[in-house]
């Protein structure tokens, strides 16, 4: 009975909220005595919420497949903060180098690169990844730097690929080299793909970017739609005096093609020259969109979703906006980001950070690393400092952190 099975496991955990070994605080005591009335709550750090009673059969006919394993519980109080937000969606960087220099993610200087050796290994990420995934994470993106700089990358699709309960390995990428890699990263596994594109100009790519390659993100972009990438999302950093003159040609390109164009507001990071006149916001960019589509029609919103969507009518696309400075969506925020270096950042804005890295090489098993995630996940705050705030705070460059 899984009633029985809830019971033993929160009698042998440890009450986040009481110092002493298994002695509940008043909210567990009070969790405990809505478990025996079937409710769905517990805050004991077992991570064990209650379900109707039911037998071992019943539930192997009707939990979805991250359930279908004895040591995957339903969610994990380690991942649920004290707002109630569940993390299910884990965002990880494999590298700290780019083969783009964008001015909105890398100072012009550079940065400081970690050694080799600091950063996570390919058995470190995927021990990490399982972790993650057997407490409720059923969604892992990959980052950087740019992901596919990293030669192992498909082993570390592939590898995340065999585990049990992760429904979705996204990427994001610049690009540059998606065709070449594109076709095996599918095999292994992806299957969600984003492309930062912040111009359809040639020259103004080369100034927005430090680099050349305009054509092979292109070509990227047409292996992936021949893939079936659907939708195909492409990420558009406004700036103003830069790009917003282009809106509307993004907005075109959605016309026949199954892309989702997400327009991104400027955020403030370390060494990005951020500044407010530069901000080109969510309601200015709608205005100037509905002036040439009045019938711009907005759809319904998914749960967790950082972008609100519309559609032109008639159109294939769809147009997504990300306006977490001007409309935050800290209260639905499900997400939790891995360094390149292996440092948990429970906030993209947040300069609060703990070495999983460290932890592990230091030999701690997977119930110390929960500990250590579980106590990180109950410190992220109710939201961010708001722009002006976070543009006077320390953080990493966009580079370190992996967006």
């Amino acid at each position: 009975m899984i009633y029985r099975r809830l019971l033993l496991s929160i009698s042998s955990s440890v009450c986040i909220y009481s110092p002493r070994w298994l002695q509940p605080c008043r909210r567990c005591a009070s969790s405990l005595q809505k478990l025996k009335t079937g409710q769905q709550r517990c805050l004991s750090q077992s991570a064990v919420y209650s379900q109707q009673v039911q037998t071992s059969e019943d539930l192997k006919s009707s939990e979805p497949k991250y359930f279908v394993k004895d040591d995957i519980l339903p969610f994990s109080a380690f991942l649920t903060d004290t707002f109630g937000r569940q993390h299910n969606y884990l965002r990880i960087s494999l590298s700290e180098k780019c083969n783009l220099r964008c001015q909105y993610c890398m100072p012009e200087e550079g940065v400081d690169l970690t050694p080799n050796d600091n950063l996570l290994s390919t058995e470190e990420i995927v021990r990490l990844s399982k972790l993650f995934v057997q407490q409720g994470v059923d969604k892992i993106r990959l980052t950087g730097g740019e992901p596919l700089v990293r030669k192992d990358v498909i082993e570390v699709v592939e590898e995340l690929g065999k585990l049990d309960g992760l429904k979705a390995i996204g990427m994001t990428t610049n690009g540059i080299a998606l065709a070449r890699k594109l076709p095996k990263l599918q095999a292994a596994g992806l299957n969600q793909l984003n492309i930062s594109l912040d111009t359809l100009v040639p020259q103004k790519f080369e100034f927005v970017t430090r680099r050349k390659g305009f054509s092979h993100v292109m070509r990227g972009i047409d292996t992936a739609l021949d893939l079936g990438f659907n939708p195909l999302k492409i990420n558009c950093v406004v700036m103003r005096g830069l790009n917003e003159d282009e809106i509307n040609d993004f907005v075109e390109f959605t016309k026949d093609k199954p892309i989702e164009v997400r327009f991104i507001e400027y955020m403030p990071f370390d060494g990005n020259r951020w500044n407010d006149k530069k901000m080109f916001g969510y309601q200015e960019m709608m205005s100037v969109i509905q002036k040439r589509w009045p019938d711009f029609t907005p759809l319904k919103d998914e749960p967790n979703a950082t972008a609100k969507i519309y559609r032109v009518p008639g159109y294939r696309g769809q147009v997504g906006f990300i306006a977490s400075m001007t409309k935050p969506f800290c209260g639905t925020c499900n997400r939790v980001r891995l360094t390149a270096d292996g440092n948990l950042k429970v906030c993209l804005f947040g300069a609060s950070e703990v070495s999983l890295r460290d932890a592990m090489r230091e030999g701690q098993n997977d119930e110390e690393l929960l500990q250590v995630i579980g106590a990180a996940v109950g410190r992220k705050k109710k939201q961010h400092a708001g722009m002006f705030n976070i543009a006077k705070m320390k953080n990493r460059p966009m580079i370190l952190i992996g967006g």
